[in-house]
């Protein structure tokens, strides 16, 4: 009898707490980006890769390090001229998959560029949500090549932690001795998206008063370039989006992290604001794994508009998924007309992709980087490769050249395979 009695008090509590919590009212805080950090086929730190990106230079080129003589392409977005010894003392490079390792320089980027002094209760109160697409890959095949090629027998030790698509995140907060809320979000192509709206969310509603947030991935093993070769959508030479020879994409790597605060913080200890991140949108196609729709993409989109409080007729600029594949680059032009209507031919619309590759999990983190540079400095970056208009793909999308131009709003669109989608709003901090 006292076990039922004391079931149904827990119970009572329980929904009783939960009722009072509905009935709270929360006032939403803004959300400051104060520092930026990344590192990417177009340089090793945010400056370098910012005057790659402003000038529109790409940076996919033969791939090296990897016999790709078996291959049907032979070119990749890859993060050159990089030694992790310049980042990490002792060895302890060879325990962190370079994944992490690009997580890791980039946090380590954006904290710095943020000024913020850490203090034990910031520290205590500071999340870190990451995405990553395919997590340690570079450490798996090494694991597979002791078991299947040397015969060895055995794998390294620590081939789970490396693997681990949570190692990115957990090394984080290991090298800034950060210990709030800490995890990974992994929905292939829209991995950082997806995190970046949640770690967004996280500072929005007071469940943290910091967050690092982003992505990485380091997707250049024979493996994975083998598994991307039977999918048929990798170009033989370059990435082409929204242009009528486009031939599919080329892939990328690399880091890229953000740092968010509530807004009236940032500004009361005098930071540098870059831009506002705010709102947030998802949505699931719920039709194929491979194959777009433009209902998804669309719903994701008026989602993002709708967590903003923004008019579409207040978004000048969106960074687009544009893979440069068939599919996507009509499906996503419908979606955006769909969403836009006649304020559609008024954006200004480019993919980035075209300069430092699909990145996979992480080309949301390093697009979102690009779209609060465009913001905050008034250069659009542009649509690079771009040869010939297709009637399916009727949009501004600033072809080939960087342009000037003073926005107050912007999108940063990221479509996943498994028909994930996550849309990003941000807005310029004076607008």
């Amino acid at each position: 009898m006292r076990v039922r009695l004391r079931a149904v008090f827990t119970g009572w509590f329980c929904r009783s707490r939960l009722a009072r919590r509905r009935t709270q009212t929360v006032t939403p805080r803004r959300v400051a980006i104060t520092g930026l950090g990344i590192i990417s086929p177009l340089g090793l730190n945010l400056a370098d890769t910012w005057n790659s990106l402003s000038a529109g230079c790409p940076a996919i080129r033969a791939i090296e390090r990897i016999d790709c003589s078996g291959l049907r392409f032979q070119n990749g977005a890859q993060v050159r001229g990089y030694d992790p010894l310049k980042y990490f003392e002792g060895g302890k490079e060879a325990y962190i998959d370079r994944f992490a390792q690009f997580s890791v320089i980039a946090a380590r980027e954006a904290l710095a560029d943020s000024g913020i002094e850490l203090t034990e209760q910031l520290r205590e109160n500071c999340a870190i949500v990451c995405g990553t697409a395919v997590g340690g890959q570079a450490s798996l095949e090494t694991g597979f090549e002791d078991l299947y090629v040397a015969g060895r027998g055995r794998v390294h030790p620590l081939t789970i932690p490396k693997t681990m698509t949570n190692a990115g995140a957990s090394q984080v907060s290991m090298d800034l001795r950060l210990s709030g809320p800490t995890y990974t979000v992994s929905t292939a192509c829209s991995s950082s998206n997806h995190a970046i709206g949640q770690a967004f969310r996280l500072v929005r509603d007071g469940d943290a008063e910091m967050a690092v947030t982003g992505g990485s991935e380091a997707p250049f093993t024979i493996g994975l370039l083998k598994a991307w070769e039977a999918m048929r959508v990798i170009a033989p030479d370059t990435c082409r989006p929204f242009s009528k020879d486009r031939r599919g994409m080329v892939l990328g790597e690399g880091g890229a992290m953000m740092i968010l605060e509530p807004f009236d913080a940032a500004k009361a200890r005098g930071a540098k604001i870059y831009g506002e991140i705010c709102g947030s949108g998802m949505s699931s196609d719920a039709h194929h794994l491979t194959q777009p729709t433009v209902s998804g993409p669309a719903r994701a989109m008026r989602a993002a508009l709708r967590d903003a409080g923004m008019q579409p007729e207040e978004v000048g600029y969106i960074n687009a998924h544009g893979t440069g594949t068939p599919g996507n680059d009509p499906t996503e032009t419908a979606a955006i007309r769909e969403v836009f209507g006649a304020h559609a031919d008024k954006l200004a619309v480019s993919s980035t992709k075209s300069l430092h590759g699909h990145a996979l999990g992480a080309a949301g983190a390093l697009e979102a980087i690009a779209t609060v540079l465009a913001l905050n400095r008034g250069i659009l970056p542009p649509t690079a490769n771009y040869n010939e208009r297709d009637p399916e793909c009727d949009l501004d999308y600033v072809p080939n050249k960087p342009r000037a131009a003073r926005v107050g709003a912007a999108l940063s669109n990221s479509f996943a395979f498994g028909g994930l989608n996550a849309v990003v709003a941000f807005r310029a901090v004076n607008s």
